[in-house]
């Protein structure tokens, strides 16, 4: 794995992650019976997007070196996933 590919992977695990947290403890505008006038129910009434960051940040980079360190190490590899034969045999095995 290179670097822009390392890059690429945590900016998709870190973006999955920020979905994820996004809603968590969420307190909804409907919730506090606070209803700005042109606003749904369900619109957020304070969100700490900063806050929510870092914690997306360090539990992408966790994510990140497990695993980077699968694909590293080689325990999982693109062989491994290819469930309909589309990539022919590994390397190393013969066809008989």
């Amino acid at each position: 794995m290179g670097v822009v590919s390392g890059l690429v992977l945590f900016a998709v695990i870190w973006f999955l992650v920020l979905f994820v947290i996004l809603p968590i403890r969420l307190e909804t505008q409907g919730d506090r019976g606070e209803i700005v006038p042109g606003t749904m129910l369900g619109s957020p009434a304070e969100i700490n997007m900063r806050r929510k960051a870092w914690i997306t940040t360090l539990v992408s980079a966790v994510i990140w070196v497990i695993v980077a360190a699968i694909i590293l190490s080689g325990v999982i590899s693109v062989e491994d996933l290819d469930w309909f034969n589309r990539m022919g045999p590994p390397a190393g095995e013969t066809g008989g």
